[in-house]
């Protein structure tokens, strides 16, 4: 019989202490740093306000590349995607004179859509999904920069509906209205990949296509919609970086691609290691909140942020690699008695 602590071993989600809560104490340690450096700025409720309200658009395009990647794919029209979806707000409320609502359900759902053309070449027309995706991302910028006309969307001299907005320099309880879109976000996202089939599906393909197709799982419809709700959440960034801006500028999603990855990424070495995961991402956008806020107010130069985002990124990628070895590992060696690893059954599927 196996002991208890190999069974426990064994089971998904119960990793060590560290792997697992590392990133959340290493954000706390980073806000009590920042906070000695900094008393008179870093730990008041506006600047704690402002980090919700400025990371709210790259925590929700981050949450959008959890879906893909949990599925084994890659989405790079991210930020272009988000660039179209901010310029058409604003062109089908400036330019079109559509009421704000219907604008914004519309590019929510034209988001979705595109999310289905993404899902569709890469899983029925076999192309690479780094390759499928950078080619129809460019397609948008280049969707972008004709309504535009190269330029930029300015409001006339009414300028916008006073309720669009609202949307996003709101306030509920004190803190600003776009963190509890990312919160909600989160707990939606937890649901779904950790509660329902779906989630069970999408991970077995992410992790190994092969087992999924022998389970009977059908993996390019899974991966389709996975690419769907990414589109979806894309879409509602759009939205809020629109309401945001009150401009619409056709390149600037493209800023926010980088970080959007590197959320991602980070996030499979916490709370589920191994993995890509709802809790994960938000607490590895707030690491990347906390500590490019810090590093600002410190008076770091221009280049600090996109230098920190690349250097955070190859450790995303490196901890996520070393995180996915060791669950595997973990759950070879306690499948079998003592704790010894052996070759997995023919067909079978890795745990989700």
């Amino acid at each position: 019989m196996t002991p208890p602590s190999t069974r426990r071993r064994s089971l998904p989600g119960h990793g060590h202490p560290v792997g697992t809560y590392g990133l959340l104490a290493l954000t706390v340690l980073l806000f009590l740093v920042f906070s000695l450096l900094l008393p008179a700025t870093f730990p008041t409720l506006d600047n704690v306000s402002a980090i919700l309200s400025n990371q709210s658009v790259p925590a929700l395009l981050a949450l959008a590349a959890t879906l893909p990647i949990a599925a084994g794919r890659f989405d790079l029209s991210l930020g272009y995607a988000l660039g179209l979806a901010h310029v058409m707000v604003m062109y089908l409320v400036v330019e079109a004179g559509w009421p704000w609502p219907w604008a914004c359900l519309a590019v929510v759902l034209g988001g979705g859509l595109a999310g289905v053309v993404n899902g569709v070449i890469v899983e029925f027309a076999r192309i690479d999904s780094f390759i499928a995706t950078l080619g129809t991302g460019s397609m948008m910028y280049a969707v972008s920069g004709w309504i535009t006309d190269g330029g930029r969307i300015v409001p006339g001299p009414d300028g916008l509906p006073a309720a669009f907005p609202g949307l996003y320099d709101s306030r509920l309880l004190g803190l600003p209205l776009p963190a509890f879109y990312v919160l909600a976000l989160v707990v939606l996202l937890w649901v779904v990949l950790e509660r329902l089939p779906f989630g069970r599906y999408v991970y077995v393909i992410g992790s190994n296509p092969r087992a999924a197709a022998i389970l009977g799982i059908p993996t390019h419809r899974y991966s389709v919609y996975a690419f769907a709700g990414s589109g979806l959440v894309v879409g509602f960034a759009g939205v809020l970086l629109a309401a945001q801006q009150q401009t619409g500028n056709p390149s600037v999603g493209l800023d926010y691609l980088l970080p959007a990855f590197v959320g991602a990424l980070l996030g499979s070495t916490a709370i589920r290691p191994g993995r890509v995961n709802a809790l994960g991402t938000l607490v590895a956008v707030t690491v990347l909140a906390v500590g490019l806020a810090g590093i600002g107010q410190l008076g770091a130069q221009f280049w600090a942020t996109p230098l920190f985002n690349g250097a955070t990124l190859l450790i995303a990628v490196g901890l996520a690699g070393y995180s996915a070895r060791r669950r595997l590992r973990t759950g070879a060696a306690g499948a079998f008695p003592g704790g010894r690893a052996g070759p997995p059954a023919k067909g079978s599927a890795p745990p989700a």
